[in-house]
């Protein structure tokens, strides 16, 4: 970590986390620390650590599912699969991958009410030949795992990672209920308009935005969009939290992976997903709808992964940990893009499954003309 990060400014990330970054007053005081101190350290910490503030969407009460794509590419054919994974005009993350999957993995967040069409949309990647071993879950909004105090040593302002306590940890907690957001939703409802979705992809984008600029942007009076961001976004449920993204350990030397762990029953599951609710190494997680299993954005050292993968070893032979799997992802050719807010119109979801077919079909043809 670069010299300058101290405990104060870990205690305002926390704060941020859990509050937002449009509350530094409510943080001042709760930290018992002067406003203009507050935004003077996060201008600082902006500038030092490169950190940027979205909100996260709960996609469940904006009548979407999430689902993970992982597949292998043909060879030959990685660029054309690629494009293709981004056929589908609700993608949200597609990012190339290697290790258990030698290509490229995609996220989406899939209106409830086709799920069935994106199912055959993902068969259909295999059918044109431009992947294999295509793996679809389905899975709760991400969890987002923000900083906070533990596992920081504040003499050296650096995280530390000790795994036997983790484990110990693991096998230890007793709570047996997972947060709203990890749990299988009962249905999907869609509890948004079209202003309440632009301002959430807004604040995905930057949860700092000012909401006098979103009102220009919707031409709107200022008070309109401060009435939907209180009375709709908050009030009804459609942010899960804020996401405070900044690398904790150097991306030189540490890679970004993700984990699906899988469980023999459902304690087990919610025990270990309760002891990654506070750590530095885990960005996101979800649970995949339906099973016992958890899918998890991981951010390690590589001198570290060894000593986590010990861990996770011992947990599989003692028969809490049932088995996992994990790719490593690759930066470099990556895409993202926010909830996809064109497409909703006339209070609905508009889903074009046959476009996104003949798409598919396109690109085929064109890189076979080429």
């Amino acid at each position: 970590m670069r010299r300058g990060f101290d405990s104060v400014d870990l205690k305002i990330l926390e704060c941020l986390g859990r509050y937002g970054p449009r509350n530094t007053a409510y943080i001042a005081k709760k930290l018992g620390i002067y406003r203009g101190t507050v935004r003077k350290r996060i201008k600082r910490m902006i500038s030092n650590f490169f950190i940027t503030f979205h909100a996260t969407i709960y996609h469940t009460n904006l009548g979407l599912k999430k689902a993970f794509v992982f597949a292998e590419a043909i060879p030959g054919r990685e660029e054309l699969f690629f494009d293709c994974l981004k056929a589908n005009d609700f993608w949200v993350y597609v990012g190339p991958c290697y290790g258990r999957y030698e290509g490229y993995y995609g996220i989406y967040t899939v209106p409830n009410a086709h799920t069935l069409e994106f199912m055959q949309f993902v068969q259909e990647l295999e059918k044109i030949g431009v992947a294999q071993k295509v793996k679809l879950l389905w899975s709760t909004s991400l969890q987002t795992v923000n900083s906070t105090g533990k596992w920081f040593n504040h003499d050296s302002g650096a995280w530390i990672l000790p795994w036997n306590e983790w484990m110990e940890q693991i096998l230890a907690i007793k709570r047996t209920k997972l947060p709203y957001t990890l749990m299988d939703p009962k249905d999907f409802p869609l509890r948004a308009d079209y202003i309440d979705i632009f301002i959430l992809k807004e604040l995905e984008k930057d949860a700092t935005i000012k909401l006098s600029k979103v009102a220009e942007m919707l031409n709107l009076t200022p008070e309109a969009v401060l009435h939907h961001y209180k009375k709709h976004v908050i009030e009804r449920g459609l942010i899960e939290g804020f996401e405070i993204l900044f690398y904790r350990f150097d991306k030189g030397t540490s890679d970004f992976s993700v984990f699906i762990f899988s469980f023999d029953d459902e304690q087990k599951m919610i025990r270990f997903a309760l002891a990654l609710l506070d750590k530095p190494f885990v960005y996101t997680f979800g649970k995949v709808l339906g099973e016992n299993a958890l899918i998890a954005h991981i951010l390690l050292p590589r001198s570290e992964y060894r000593g986590f993968k010990k861990v996770l070893s011992k947990l599989v032979q003692n028969g809490f940990l049932k088995t996992y799997e994990y790719i490593m992802e690759d930066f470099e050719g990556r895409d993202r893009q926010t909830i996809s807010y064109e497409f909703f119109k006339d209070g609905s979801w508009t889903y074009n499954h046959d476009e996104h077919l003949k798409r598919l079909h396109n690109l085929v043809k064109q890189r076979n003309l080429a």
